[in-house]
């Protein structure tokens, strides 16, 4: 369980979706831009799709970063990757493509880039998502980076994720901090606990940090925000622009 002194090897920023304010979110390319920009430290999303590979995807649905439409869930490996996820975002970025897992973990391993992956399942498959990529990370971890923290909303996918690879850091995705905070944290054997930064108050950091658990916030793409948490004693942030935040590095 990840708890503040095991925390150090993690920076306090951290590239959001890669750089994804510079390039489009869960690709190669915004892995290769957040090195690129000084950050030492990634936070990708990984789901399955419909045979059951993990790949980088935040939405269920294809059509906010894609040209296709409908569920990811519904697609295979092999439809997936005909897919353009760069012309959304800028045509200087026209023809990339959905990366697996294995892609990921090859770059990160060539750029030297410590991970946070958020297990991102689709509805019904929290414990086959959570426990395909713990497995994955287990066995093929690159062996020159720190050991990966592994972040979901989903309970069942965390604990699944637990059950694989027990000994890996977790951390539990909320909005909201909720009043049973502490509860979940105890229940998933969770060391850290990562929020949305507009709903958080400097009361509610406090009693996370006195309890002796580390606190991220996402996402932060301000600098003067990332001070004030900073001040209130937050560990880290997840921000589009590490090139903003790059002071605090």
């Amino acid at each position: 369980m990840e708890k503040p002194s095991a925390s150090s090897a993690i920076p306090c920023v951290i590239a959001h979706r890669g750089a994804s304010g510079h390039a489009p979110e869960n690709t190669l390319a915004a892995l290769r831009k957040a090195a690129e920009l000084g950050a030492i430290w990634v936070e990708f999303d990984v789901m399955l799709s419909r045979d059951g590979w993990p790949v980088l995807m935040h939405d269920d649905d294809l059509a906010r970063t894609t040209d296709g439409r409908g569920p990811l869930a519904e697609m295979s490996l092999s439809q997936l990757r005909e897919l353009d996820v760069g012309r959304w975002f800028s045509k200087v970025f026209a023809g990339e493509r959905i990366p697996t897992l294995k892609e990921a973990l090859a770059a990160l391993a060539e750029l030297g880039l410590g991970a946070n992956i958020e297990i991102k399942p689709t509805p019904g498959r929290e414990t086959e998502t959570g426990h395909t990529v713990a497995a994955y990370l287990a066995e093929a971890w690159p062996s020159n980076l720190p050991q990966p923290l592994l972040s979901s909303f989903s309970r069942e996918a965390l604990a699944a994720a637990r059950g694989v690879a027990e000994t890996a850091p977790r951390a539990l995705l909320v909005n909201r901090v909720p009043s049973d905070w502490h509860a979940r944290l105890i229940e998933l054997d969770c060391g850290a606990l990562h929020c949305n930064h507009r709903f958080l108050k400097r009361e509610k950091a406090a009693e996370v940090q006195e309890a002796g658990y580390s606190l991220r916030c996402y996402t932060v793409n301000s600098a003067a925000r990332a001070r004030m948490l900073f001040d209130w004693g937050v560990d880290g942030v997840f921000t589009d622009y590490p090139d903003r935040l790059r002071s605090f590095v």
